[in-house]
């Protein structure tokens, strides 16, 4: 715990001195705070994870707006959610396992919520949570799902009532800019050319990951219901990133599972593989190669894009960085071995750094590229996910250090 103590009071000297003017002062406070409850949380922690967490936070904290109470408030059901592209199929995910019930959608309880995670349209969280209706003095463990790109939270209802049915309280949210957080169908790109013009929020992964970090301490803090020891996340594409990068900065989420998410920004910059990814989010792209005079996108049109919209992705964040950190805790990555927006050159690195990381507990760490698979999440990937969780989050009283 020496290392620890040395690195709370860094911090204290660090983002607390009184000379500083009330906006930034209210900004490293609320960063101090946020860094010692990892802290406490991760005892286990390494230096690396410790001060990968820190830049991480202030990253997210320069462009955050006003903090607010972390309160709960009841909500209507969605009855017609947003998609901002063309339905996705349900195949994969209505495969997941579930317990055998004759009327289980009877059996679910089901809440709708609004957490308020910051001051803002932007800083209502929307929730969908299931859990079995049966009354338990003992508490669950739950599992965070993360949707895709123009996706929703309702689409993962055949996902969160199979966990429902195997005793998990499931949480389903929208993304920033996505399902009740979109008043449009082009929401989500909309973000995205704003940032690249204005600088002033991170809609692609950063300001979602935030509200996962208020997530955790909502449901930590605030949830009788559920083990805050034993607390799952994971997602799909833009969801695996979410929850790759929230595992990353917050030691509440104590396994993670990223589905055709995980990837090298860098090394596709640096290997010119990065037309997929690119076109998945066409329009940012091209607005920016307007702006920069270009005749075509190019690596450093990438690059700028990635620097100015979230800062430190092609770096110092980037999957080399972030996955190590996650380390001690459960993770496993699951990816199609012919994704072009997930290429697996770009993935050997992290994974090479993830296995050192896991030396001394290598069953805590898994990696698996399907074969003849791109970026589409299988039924192998969703039963994978699902055993991954029954071994880590149905034991109590879990160490992985």
């Amino acid at each position: 715990m020496e290392t620890l103590t040395n690195e709370t009071n860094e911090l204290r000297s660090e983002f607390l001195p009184c000379q500083r003017s009330a906006k930034v002062l209210v900004k490293n406070c609320m960063l101090f705070l946020l860094v010692s409850n990892l802290l406490i949380t991760g005892a286990m922690e390494t230096h690396k994870a410790v001060e990968f967490r820190s830049k991480f936070l202030h990253v997210l904290l320069s462009r955050r707006s006003a903090p607010v109470p972390l309160v709960a408030e009841p909500s209507k059901p969605v009855a017609n959610p947003i998609f901002q592209s063309d339905v996705p199929s349900t195949a994969a995910i209505e495969s997941s396992p579930k317990a055998h019930m004759n009327n289980l959608k009877g059996m679910l309880n089901e809440e709708n919520l609004h957490l308020h995670t910051e001051a803002g349209e932007q800083g209502r969280l929307p929730l969908l949570i299931l859990s079995l209706k049966e009354k338990s003095v003992e508490r669950r463990p739950a599992v965070v799902f993360m949707h895709s790109s123009n996706a929703n939270k309702e689409s993962l209802r055949p996902l969160l009532e199979a966990y429902a049915s195997r005793g998990y309280v499931a949480i389903g949210l929208d993304s920033r800019y996505h399902g009740e957080r979109a008043d449009s169908k082009t929401a989500y790109q909309d973000a995205l050319i704003s940032s690249w013009k204005h600088g002033n929020t991170m809609p692609f992964i950063y300001d979602t990951v935030w509200d996962l970090i208020k997530l955790a301490e909502y449901l930590t803090h605030q949830r009788k219901d559920i083990d805050p020891q034993r607390i799952g996340i994971t997602g799909i594409s833009l969801g695996g990133m979410h929850a790759w990068f929230a595992a990353a900065v917050d030691t509440r989420y104590s396994v993670a599972v990223s589905l055709i998410g995980v990837q090298g920004f860098r090394w596709a910059i640096d290997n010119d593989a990065w037309q997929a990814r690119v076109d998945s989010l066409k329009p940012l792209f091209e607005k920016a190669r307007i702006d920069m005079g270009k005749s075509k996108i190019d690596k450093e049109v990438v690059e700028k894009v990635w620097d100015r919209i979230a800062p430190g992705l092609a770096s110092k964040f980037d999957a080399p960085y972030s996955v190590p950190v996650i380390a001690p805790r459960p993770l496993y990555l699951l990816n199609g071995a012919e994704d072009p927006r997930c290429p697996l050159g770009g993935l050997v690195v992290p994974v090479k750094r993830a296995k050192k990381a896991y030396k001394k507990t290598p069953g805590n760490f898994k990696f698996v590229a399907e074969d003849g698979v791109g970026h589409t999440v299988t039924s192998f990937m969703i039963k994978e996910t699902s055993d991954w969780f029954d071994k880590f989050l149905k034991q109590r009283n879990m160490t992985f250090g």
